[in-house]
């Protein structure tokens, strides 16, 4: 696995909410344990003001809206050769079922994949994604689910090696060019995946799902801890659309693979 790779999880860890604001609090801690009590006080009233905002749905909302709404749904009318769904994670803890093994997130954008793929029988699944911290491809699991769900692997492309959305675009650019295909991902992640394709001088055709977005139902709302998942995954697709536009480098080229069907 890439240093760079890893390199770039661990710095993004803590620039992210719940790694900025547990620096605070430490600090805070330290400083107060030093009896540098107005530093102290400063870091710790920062830290819980973050911790409340990220945590507050209409500020969570207004993050992940201007994500989302920047791709409609996908039109079931368009017709397309490929079908290219990202990987998201997953476990293999046997005492689980295959639709509790794959993240919500994953089977969201599965589920989209197959959608799709029934109005274009013709058309080819694409399924990426890496091992993570388990001995089976995220891409093999997506493809078991889909096999499950009725589309035969014949039908599937399917490469475990692409550790992130930029390896999995220059996957997808030696199979599809400059050609129109549907790219599916969760809207949140839309705007960076296009970004990264097209910096490729690909021709994504974006189908978004796993929305987090809601309804505005007043400013008088609690801070809630989903709500604080919510604002970290906006942030975290921020972060990234910022390190994606500082420079696009070049890695290399990864070679397709397929499942045997069993």
């Amino acid at each position: 696995m890439q240093l760079g790779f890893f390199l770039k999880k661990f710095v993004t860890f803590f620039v992210e909410p719940l790694g900025f604001i547990s620096i605070l609090l430490v600090l805070g801690l330290y400083m107060l344990h030093v009896k540098k009590e107005r530093v102290a006080k400063i870091l710790l009233s920062f830290g819980l003001f973050l911790l409340l905002l990220f945590s507050y749905p209409p500020f969570a909302n207004f993050l992940v809206q201007n994500l989302e709404n920047q791709y409609p749904k996908f039109d079931y009318k368009q017709q397309v050769k490929y079908i290219h769904v990202l990987g998201s994670g997953h476990n293999i803890d046997p005492s689980q079922p295959l639709s509790s093994q794959i993240s919500s997130t994953g089977t969201k954008r599965v589920l989209e994949g197959i959608l799709i793929h029934k109005q274009m029988p013709n058309a080819i699944l694409i399924f990426t994604g890496y091992e993570g911290d388990t001995n089976t491809t995220n891409a093999v699991m997506n493809a078991k689910l889909a096999h499950a769900l009725g589309v035969d692997y014949k039908e599937m492309i399917i490469n475990g090696k692409p550790v992130d959305t930029k390896e999995e675009a220059l996957f997808t650019k030696t199979l599809v060019g400059d050609k129109p295909f549907v790219l599916v991902t969760s809207a949140t992640h839309m705007p960076r995946a296009m970004l990264l394709f097209r910096s490729l001088g690909m021709h994504p055709i974006a189908a978004p799902t796993n929305y987090y977005k809601s309804e505005f139902r007043g400013y008088l709302r609690a801070p809630e801890p989903l709500y604080f998942y919510i604002s970290s995954v906006a942030v975290h697709e921020y972060l990234g659309i910022l390190w994606a536009k500082r420079s696009f480098f070049g890695i290399g080229t990864l070679v397709p693979t397929r499942v045997a069907r069993k």
